[in-house]
């Protein structure tokens, strides 16, 4: 779990404690959405540390531990006594509870799990705006029996007595259902209480705000140094790309390496789009055949992978080298990454971090010890729908801001079984039909990821009276929020009718074309 690290200038208004919690990082977002600035921190940090830093407020995530179990998740118990307002969610409530002196056990026979309403006696402060009877999500195995003294009951469920608790006189607060979700009906609002009633926050986390912070922090940092970026095209090295330019300009130069494996037509665009429209300097290198070289007789999919970020590494190196000498290395670090991150290699001279890896998406597994780079993360404390409204302030277009996920390997690991130059166009052609009617629908942005999947099989069709022995194409298109898990997408039939006799008709070497209905779990979205 990470720290605030070096280069985090501004300190959060909203601390969250994780405790292991599948929601901590939602949590930080709900946060985000009233303007708030917040950060997720580890459970272990020491109550000096979170004075040091002075949050408004902090907030404990929920957890899949009991309090009372040998070796359970525990604060620093000094954070009750700092005079910040506290909000204890789920497992955070009940440590609240355990550590001033409440008791909580199993709730035997009342375990809640899923939607339940809750009843609210007191409806001030915390739980201004929250109906009575609303909705909220549940999910715990373990109930309070007795409350600290100084706490009150705020709201309660048929099966939990204490469902909402405060000590007023503390700012000390426990709900135990998740206000984070979705689920929760109004479970917002009373994240906003919290955030503005109790801990008196300003909503000065904006959008503006962030990119006036970020040129200023990169100028200082960079200073009249050059700096490298490999682009993808994606909406985070694209963001980047804008970012770093209006900070820096002629200092950055950005590095698309064209691996032969993405969409059609998209190599031109972003040469055409950066270079030319923008102004943006981009090295194009045309690697196409170095890779699809390497993949021959190559079926594994994760060989693949390994395979092509390999070889990234060796293209990125040599290309640097040419272009260079850079001193610093623009990566599209999001928060999330940080979050995720095992760990930080920091220069014990200059404090600042050293490059030791590049983003999976952008194909790199690890650069050379040799080959050193100062990292210039300015999206690092960024969610991605954060990162979308950075790139629309800056001015990029929403074919790019709001393009469907790709993943680096690119059609690559679309492509089950061997990589050969037939197949790559050939997906190509149905990747761009299925994504043109999707457009044309306009159900473009009612879909999270839409695209094309080839197999290597062959059946039996018929076409022009004659027999055909050719290739299925897999059309896959799912809906979600954050890709964790995800659901196939209800498209109109006559929509995908219209794809299907459009790859039939146009796409040589395709007469079938299959819909996939699964869901993830137990499914992935990607076939690889």
């Amino acid at each position: 779990m990470s720290n605030l690290q070096p280069d985090d200038q501004r300190k959060p208004s909203i601390l969250i404690l994780d405790f292991g919690s599948q929601y901590s990082e939602l949590i930080a977002r709900r946060v985000r959405e009233t303007e708030v600035f917040s950060l997720v921190m580890s459970y272990q940090t020491p109550a000096e540390e979170l004075l040091r830093i002075a949050p408004k407020g902090i907030i404990l995530s929920g957890g899949p531990s009991s309090v009372y179990d040998v070796g359970a998740p525990v604060c620093d118990p000094s954070i009750w006594n700092l005079g910040i307002p506290i909000l204890g969610v789920c497992y955070g409530m009940q440590l609240m509870v355990q550590q001033l002196g409440g008791r909580v056990e199993p709730a035997i026979g009342k375990a809640e799990y899923g939607k339940a309403p809750l009843l609210v006696d007191d409806p001030k402060q915390l739980l201004i705006n929250v109906e009575s009877g609303s909705t909220m999500w549940m999910s715990h195995g373990d109930s309070v029996q007795s409350l600290p003294n100084g706490f009150v009951r705020l709201a309660h469920t048929l099966n939990t007595s204490e469902a909402a608790i405060a000590d007023h006189q503390r700012h000390l607060y426990g709900v135990q259902f998740h206000p984070e979700v979705v689920h929760s009906e109004h479970g917002m609002a009373l994240i906003r209480n919290f955030v503005y009633h109790i801990c008196t926050c300003e909503p000065d986390w904006t959008t503006s705000t962030f990119v006036e912070e970020a040129i200023g922090n990169v100028r200082e940092q960079v200073g009249d140094k050059k700096v490298l970026l490999a682009l993808s095209g994606g909406v985070d090295s694209s963001t980047l790309a804008f970012l770093l330019n209006k900070a820096i300009g002629n200092q950055l130069t950005c590095m698309f390496i064209d691996q032969g494996f993405m969409r059609k037509g998209e190599p031109e665009f972003l040469m055409n789009f950066f270079d030319q429209k923008f102004h943006i300097n981009v090295e194009y290198i045309n690697a196409r055949e170095r890779f699809i070289s390497k993949l021959k007789g190559v079926i594994d999919p994760e060989e693949k992978r390994k395979i092509i970020g390999a070889e990234f590494i060796r293209v990125f190196e040599e290309e640097s080298i040419r272009l260079g000498p850079f001193d610093y290395l623009a990566q599209g670090t999001l928060y999330p990454d940080v979050i995720e991150s095992a760990g930080t290699n920091v220069d014990p001279q200059t404090g600042e971090r050293v490059a030791v890896k590049i983003k999976s998406h952008h194909n790199v597994g690890g650069l050379p010890k040799d080959l050193q780079f100062k990292l210039v993360e300015p999206l690092r404390r960024l969610f991605k729908d954060e990162v979308r409204k950075v790139g629309q302030s800056l001015g990029l277009p929403d074919e790019i801001v709001r393009r469907h996920p790709f993943p680096g390997p690119g059609l690559a690991i679309r492509i089950l079984g061997e990589v050969t130059n037939q197949k790559l166009n050939c997906l190509r052609d149905a990747d761009l039909i299925v994504r043109e009617e999707i457009q044309n629908s306009g159900l473009y942005h009612n879909v999270w990821q839409a695209f094309a999947v080839l197999l290597p099989v062959c059946s039996v069709g018929v076409m022009g009276d004659k027999r055909t022995y050719a290739w299925p194409i897999v059309l896959r298109c799912v809906s979600s929020e954050d890709g964790m898990t995800a659901d196939w997408s209800r498209l109109p039939y006559d929509l995908l009718e219209c794809i299907s006799n459009r790859i039939v008709n146009e796409v040589e070497g395709v007469n079938r074309v299959i819909y996939d209905i699964t869901s993830k779990p137990p499914g992935t979205i990607e076939w690889e």
